[in-house]
């Protein structure tokens, strides 16, 4: 009876490691980045019990600091447009305390450069580089890059404030088990 168990559940156990290594494999949009990339953490956004997002932080140093690279990637669970992309993210940044109507003009602009419609499956990697900005992927090809400091740190922060919205989702993401 034993033996049986521990079959079916070794028989469990292969069946689901490619699913799991697969959800940890270097986003694409790393692969030409410098650095030795790793998983930090991962979570799920969900809004009224619907999933909107899978998310996974990936370092380059040992730790969480926004003095270091780091890149947030983004698994969409239902087609959006990249219009309620952007509108959500500059209302994500102006409830953040950026509240100046011509900047938050600004960034929503250049935002629309780089966020394309996504259909659910479809992932967007946002790479944060200190003192240069940001580079945005769908799919792991590129769709441009923030040069605007100021705004590629406001945009990240969505996440990593301690005042985000979500703020379970960025415990999983830096891997905080407190």
């Amino acid at each position: 009876m034993r033996a049986r168990w521990a079959s079916l559940l070794l028989g469990l156990a292969l069946l689901l490691a490619p699913a799991l290594y697969a959800a940890q494999e270097l986003p694409g949009a790393l692969r030409a980045q410098v650095g030795n990339w790793r998983l930090q953490g991962q979570g799920e956004m969900r809004w009224f019990g619907f999933a909107i997002y899978s998310a996974e932080l990936w370092l380059s140093g040992p730790r969480f600091d926004m003095s270091q690279p780091f890149a947030l990637q983004l698994t969409y669970a239902r087609d959006l447009s990249g219009d309620r992309l952007v509108t959500t993210s500059i209302d994500e940044i102006e409830r953040l305390g950026t509240r100046d109507p011509a900047l938050l003009a600004s960034w929503r602009v250049q935002l629309a450069r780089v966020f394309p419609d996504v259909k659910s499956g479809e992932t967007i990697t946002g790479v944060y580089m200190p003192g240069r900005g940001a580079s945005f992927y769908h799919e792991g090809k590129l769709r441009g890059e923030i040069v605007d400091q100021n705004l590629a740190r406001s945009f990240f922060e969505i996440w990593f404030d301690p005042r985000t919205r979500a703020p379970e989702l960025r415990q999983r993401l830096l891997g905080d088990n407190r």
